[in-house]
């Protein structure tokens, strides 16, 4: 794993586009896109941003990254999002918050470090990108999540052909100067609030 875009086997799967926003249209808008792959045994997902003024201070698990130039992932493991879901929130330079949570913010859990250790992660930018980067960049950030991870907080089968998760996906930058709340699947609120599973799209599952 290498935070690398173009490669096999993800230039065989097509890429989910962030082309929806939260608040106000931002005057920076990145174009941020994402591929998601699984096997028996994890669920993989790699993010490319096409940026601007990018900044990562925060370097320990748990942290708020959402304020950093950062990327999320949001799912539950089914077709009914009212059982709960996960969310995985990564900064450009790699480092996570990662949460179960039974209902919005509600019922949290955060999950363990020695779980969030089991997560193989790969960036492009270094942990720490401070001051920001005011040009042009295109970061990516790639991980794999084991499903035995995931087992020990929600309980579900093991995907296959056929299966739906639910899910949405962010990018965020809430303390850049340029701060932006973008989405995959429409979250029709007046303000920016990622946590809303009601609004989350549908994952199919294919070999």
């Amino acid at each position: 794993m290498n935070a690398v875009w173009d490669k096999d086997p993800w230039n065989g799967i097509k890429s989910i586009q962030l082309t929806h926003y939260m608040g106000e249209k931002p005057e920076h808008f990145p174009f941020t896109e994402a591929k998601i792959a699984y096997d028996n045994l994890a669920i993989y997902v790699i993010f490319r941003v096409k940026d601007k003024y990018v900044k990562a201070v925060h370097s320990e698990h748990q942290d708020p990254v959402y304020t950093d130039s950062c990327v999320e992932f949001f799912f539950s493991p089914g077709e009914n999002s009212s059982q709960g879901y996960f969310n995985l929130e990564m900064n450009c330079g790699g480092t996570m918050l990662f949460h179960h949570q039974t209902a919005p913010r509600t019922n949290q859990t955060p999950i363990s470090e020695q779980d969030i250790e089991q997560v193989e992660v790969a960036h492009s930018l270094p942990t720490i990108v401070d001051p920001e980067i005011q040009e042009e960049t295109t970061w990516c950030v790639e991980y794999r999540i084991p499903f035995s991870v995931l087992g020990s907080y929600r309980d579900f089968p093991i995907p296959e052909s056929g299966t739906i998760w639910r899910s949405n996906m962010y990018k965020c930058a809430d303390a850049t100067s340029h701060p932006h709340w973008l989405t995959w699947a429409p979250i029709d609120l007046p303000g920016p609030d990622f946590h809303q599973p009601d609004f989350f799209g549908f994952l199919e599952f294919q070999k």
